[in-house]
């Protein structure tokens, strides 16, 4: 098969022990970060498999109608930045595996990284040190502060459990299901949203975007935060209301915040209004941006399309385009 694979930033997938599994096709790896539709739709007329890292492209019924031989899209996790829809249509199978039961563990020690690096101002006593002031300011101390997780789904629970091991209180924040399985587990759920969010000191989201979900957490829950609280969102920055988090920041409720997501992403300018606020802490989307995640996920993406090749497709989205 010919196979297009898609913004890959630093050239690391020809790298990877799973990488020769694709021994014998045609591979063309990106690495550079494109969304212009007629420069895409001349990169791959040829491709009949196409590769997606994640959310970093959208692909859309404009392209999609624009690449007659592409036969398959293969990638892990979630998809709303396909056209499912118009992959239907056109016959083009989707396979991306939805990795029941395991958490990305890369994204849950980022989070918890963002979460020492806050409450301990590390950056900005990094950068002080560097600039021969020495010591910046006293931080915040995590044990025996409560940690509000919102959403209990994999990478949620492996975060509240680094939590305990940290000596915090960790309260759960989520659908009515959820905290009832919660409970169950032995975790303490909030009794209301609104205490959760004036109760917990920090909080994390963990939330998968849904209809359901999008810009649930509002510039009103964000002000019931303390002064001394942290945001964190390791997961989707359409969780809340769009301005919502600069704004609440600027007015000290929450403190401080430490995001790895924003609205649009890639980011090429520092004008960001989070960059732009010493109280925000920022990373560019690198929470499964490990060599150990890397190989978990292009494993099965490889397994998908050699799958797919050999007539016996598995983790199909789409199953309707078999039927055709």
């Amino acid at each position: 098969m010919k196979i297009s694979i898609l913004d890959d930033y630093f050239d690391v997938i020809r790298t990877l022990n799973c990488f020769p599994k694709l021994d014998g096709h045609d591979v063309t790896i990106h690495n550079d970060q494109v969304q212009d539709t007629d420069i895409l739709a001349e990169r791959l007329a040829d491709t009949e498999a196409l590769v997606l890292i994640r959310e970093r492209t959208k692909i859309q019924a404009p392209l999609l109608e624009r690449l007659p031989k592409l036969k398959m899209i293969s990638q892990r996790s979630v998809y709303p930045h396909i056209d499912l829809d118009a992959c239907t249509r056109l016959g083009i199978l989707l396979a991306s595996d939805q990795h029941a039961g395991t958490p990305s563990h890369a994204t849950a020690e980022l989070t918890w990284g963002l979460i020492l690096a806050a409450m301990r101002d590390i950056p900005q006593q990094v950068a002080s040190t560097k600039a021969g002031k020495w010591q910046y300011g006293i931080g915040q101390t995590l044990r025996g502060k409560t940690l509000g997780i919102m959403g209990y789904g994999r990478i949620g629970l492996a975060v509240a459990e680094y939590g305990k091991a940290f000596g915090m209180d960790v309260v759960i924040w989520a659908s009515d299901a959820s905290r009832e399985r919660a409970r169950a587990d032995g975790w303490e759920t909030a009794n209301s949203k609104a205490a959760f969010f004036e109760d917990c000191d920090v909080i994390s989201l963990h939330l998968r975007l849904y209809d359901s979900t999008r810009r649930g957490i509002t510039a009103e829950d964000l002000g019931r935060m303390k002064p001394t609280s942290l945001l964190i969102n390791t997961s989707r920055a359409a969780l809340i209301e769009e301005g919502a988090l600069e704004n609440a920041l600027r007015a000290g409720r929450p403190g401080k915040a430490a995001v790895d997501v924003f609205e649009e992403e890639p980011i090429w300018t520092p004008d960001h209004p989070l960059l732009k606020l010493d109280n925000a802490l920022c990373t560019p989307h690198i929470g499964y941006g490990t060599r150990e995640e890397y190989e978990t996920q292009f494993s099965e993406i490889f397994n998908q399309e050699l799958a797919f090749e050999a007539g016996a497709p598995i983790n199909v989205i789409n199953p309707e385009v078999l039927e055709k």
